[in-house]
C-alpha cells in the first residue's frame, strides 16, 4: 500500500474512532478505548499508529478545536452539526495545527470523508468551514 493511501486509510479508521468515541461520551484519548476499537476493526500494524496518534491530538485539543469550529461557521452550534461533519472537521483541523500535511491534501481529503461518510450536502458543509479556516492560518 502506498503512502497515500495508508495516510487516507488512517483518516478513514480515525473519523471513525472519533465517531464513537463522541457516541461513547469518551471526550478524551483513551489508550484502553483506542485498543479495543483497534482490535475490533483489525487495523494493521503499518497503520496503527498514526491513526493513534490523529485521534490522540485530535481528542486532546478537542475544546479549541471546537472553538474554531463555532468561530467560522456563521449560524451553526456545534451540537447542532451532524457528527460525521463534526469528527471530520475536527480530524482536519487538528492535521492543520499539526502541519502533518499540506493544506491543500488536508482539505480534499476531509471533503471526501465527508461525501464518504455523510450526507449530501456534508462536502460542501465541510468545506465551506475548513476554507475559512485555512484562509485564516495564512
Amino acid at each position: 500500500m502506498s503512502q497515500k493511501n495508508q495516510k487516507t486509510l488512517a483518516r478513514e479508521f480515525a473519523i471513525q474512532f472519533l465517531y464513537q468515541s463522541e457516541s461513547d461520551k469518551i471526550f478524551h484519548f483513551s489508550d484502553s478505548h483506542f485498543g479495543d476499537f483497534a482490535k475490533h476493526f483489525q487495523i494493521s500494524s503499518d497503520i496503527q499508529s498514526t491513526v493513534r496518534d490523529m485521534c490522540r491530538s485530535t481528542l486532546d485539543r478537542i475544546s479549541e478545536i471546537d472553538t474554531l469550529i463555532v468561530s467560522f461557521s456563521a449560524n451553526w452550534k456545534i451540537d447542532r452539526m451532524a457528527s460525521i461533519d463534526r469528527n471530520v472537521l475536527r480530524l482536519a483541523i487538528s492535521e492543520l495545527m499539526d502541519k502533518s500535511a499540506p493544506p491543500k491534501v488536508v482539505l480534499n481529503e476531509a471533503i471526501e470523508l465527508a461525501k464518504k461518510y455523510g450526507t449530501n450536502d456534508s462536502g460542501k458543509f465541510v468545506n465551506g468551514i475548513l476554507d475559512r479556516i485555512v484562509k485564516s492560518f495564512k
